[in-house]
């Protein structure tokens, strides 16, 4: 993009980036019709290098400048301006993006969405600027455009969660052009498809997925299992017609831990894997970054609403480091994404709801550097507990001292450095890996059983009721909505289009190892959601209230003992009894109210 100039004007070139905005369809002329005013003859023009020659002299009546523009019997086309900008691994250290002006027609237009990585096919044109619309003066300086003719699947190593996909053995596919967005633009090769299918019918095919998730990282079997289970999604389900509303697919994680325990390698990893979605720092990130934000169109002029981080990874994964450094007025914008999925824009005269189905991938720091494991989580990050609960799993990765421990994981760290890296237990490669996850999340789509139901029914009482008292809660609605996702995209990991009892298992057991790190309140050794939804745990709030009420007996008898005091005083003095005894009766009567 960056090399484009003056030689490569009327040339074919091809340009790989992001889509970063697109405007709505505008009708451009293709066929001009005219009629000559003095005897009624008519005329066609073609266009012609954006522009249209009207004729001059009829041929009829040869009267010069006499034709007119019929509208009505004109011949449009569908015609979209699209912005690219480039990619954020191809721009040079200390330099900000560029770019281009892109212009799709026909069946080209609303193909390309907002946050889509594409490499296009197109000619460079060059088109002339006047200085004022009503006269013929031309600026210097040309703008430049291209005409768009093809779109391209970029890179194959990238899951594709929109509803395009195309995947071919043979070096020709990774230059394929797209057609139409149907579901015919879904092709597999059959050997492909066959050792897909095949692979899920192994026994330890959950294992073998798990090790090929960041085989870089040591360790962290549990992380690695709920990061893949959010790389295949639940499953999405929309029931506005009947009332029941809308319940999101999307698995949403958040890490807290220890500096120095991989939490952004994590977080990288899953972004390298995701076709569409945005890697953004929690410091560096503002509310209007996150959503969307008003702009006015150098061109148009026109107030234009530019898309943010989370619109962005519309169907895909947006992950978020440095999730505690983030403004209170920033994670306000979160809990509506996090939980309907969209985002509500009303700025500059724009009033519209923008989609923002997407998952969410965070990661914390404690706020003293080190987690205090003698403090909850709530009071380790400083995280509103509202936020909070919208994590489906909430994973503690603490930096342990243990010498057999320590001596196995830098033998892997030197090893990574070393001639020869470590022998890795993952056997799958990272296309095969990419090509099961979207064949996965593109053609399985698991339901629900009776029997899989009862299970979950059960598995929920049990939580609930696993409490030390009535008044500990060990899970909420959410939870059970947490453990059918879950399910869905475990039983989705296999290829199923139903859910097994096995899923709900595995899927409780994550839960429950979550949960038993960071639910757990460090006082009593038990698991308290009530302090992720309130910000404080029962026990707390059980000593709060028997300290009040302390308070309020030491406070009631010190009263007592002041109007002990001041009838004492009262009689001994009856002159100043009567001259400011009311005063002060009424000013120890609203005392002793608002105490």
């Amino acid at each position: 993009m960056r090399d484009l100039g003056p030689n490569d004007v009327d040339k074919l070139i091809a340009l790989r980036g992001i889509v970063i905005r697109t405007s709505d369809i505008v009708p451009e002329m293709r066929d001009a019709f005219f009629r000559c005013t003095v005897c009624g003859q008519e005329e066609t023009a073609t266009l012609e290098r954006a522009m249209i020659q009207e004729p001059s002299v009829c041929r009829n009546c040869h009267t010069r400048s006499s034709f007119e523009l019929i509208h009505n019997r004109s011949s449009f086309s569908d015609k979209q301006h699209v912005k690219l900008q480039e990619t954020p691994e191809s721009i040079p250290e200390g330099e900000t993006p560029q770019t281009v002006h892109l212009c799709c027609y026909d069946e080209l237009v609303d193909f390309v969405k907002p946050g889509d990585r594409v490499e296009l096919t197109g000619i460079y044109r060059v088109q002339s600027v006047r200085v004022n619309p009503l006269r013929r003066v031309l600026k210097s300086v040309h703008k430049t455009y291209i005409d768009v003719l093809s779109f391209y699947i970029p890179d194959k190593k990238k899951i594709l969660f929109g509803d395009q996909l195309l995947d071919k053995e043979d070096e020709e596919s990774k230059k394929f052009e797209l057609t139409l967005p149907t579901e015919d633009a879904v092709m597999f090769s059959e050997s492909l498809k066959e050792s897909i299918i095949q692979f899920s019918r192994e026994p330890d095919v959950y294992d073998k997925l798990v090790d090929a998730i960041a085989p870089s990282i040591w360790e962290n079997a549990d992380i690695k299992k709920g990061l893949l289970l959010q790389l295949f999604g639940g499953i999405s389900k929309n029931f506005s017609q009947s009332g029941r509303g809308r319940f999101r697919g999307e698995v949403n994680i958040l890490l807290v831990g220890d500096p120095s325990t991989a939490k952004s390698q994590f977080l990288q990893y899953v972004h390298k894997l995701s076709q569409r979605g945005i890697y953004t720092s929690g410091k560096g990130s503002s509310a209007v970054g996150l959503t969307a934000y008003v702009s006015k169109d150098p061109e148009t002029k026109e107030i234009i609403l530019e898309s943010g981080a989370l619109v962005l990874s519309d169907q895909g994964i947006c992950c978020i480091d440095e999730f505690d450094k983030m403004n209170d007025n920033t994670r306000v914008i979160l809990h509506e994404a996090m939980e309907q999925q969209t985002i509500s824009i009303a700025k500059a005269g724009i009033i519209c709801q923008l989609n923002a189905r997407t998952a969410i991938l965070a990661a914390a720091n404690p706020c003293d550097s080190k987690y205090n494991v003698k403090l909850s989580v709530i009071d380790n990050i400083k995280l509103p507990p509202t936020l909070l609960s919208r994590f489906d799993l909430i994973y503690l990765i603490l930096d342990c001292q243990n010498r057999d421990m320590d001596e196995k994981l830098a033998y892997h760290i030197v090893a990574l450095y070393g001639d020869k890296p470590p022998a890795s237990s993952a056997s799958l490669s990272r296309e095969f890996l990419v090509a099961y996850l979207t064949y996965a999340r593109k053609m399985v789509h698991p339901q629900l059983t009776q029997d899989v139901e009862d299970v979950l029914i059960q598995e929920y009482v049990d939580m609930r009721s696993s409490g030390a008292s009535k008044t500990n809660i060990t899970a909420t609605p959410r939870q059970l909505e947490s453990l059918i996702r879950l399910s869905e995209a475990h039983a989705r990991m296999r290829l199923s289009s139903t859910v097994e009892r096995e899923d709900v298992e595995e899927a409780v057991r994550l839960v429950k190892a979550a949960m038993k790190k960071a639910y757990v309140d460090p006082m009593t050794g038990q698991i308290d959601i009530t302090m992720i939804y309130t910000g404080i745990s029962e026990l707390s709030k059980e000593n709060i209230e028997k300290l009040t009420k302390k308070i309020r007996r030491v406070l009631v008898r010190s009263l007592v003992t002041v109007e002990i005091a001041w009838r004492n005083c009262a009689e001994g003095n009856q002159d100043a009894g009567a001259a400011g005894g009311t005063t002060e009766r009424d000013q120890f009567q609203k005392s002793t109210y608002s105490c």
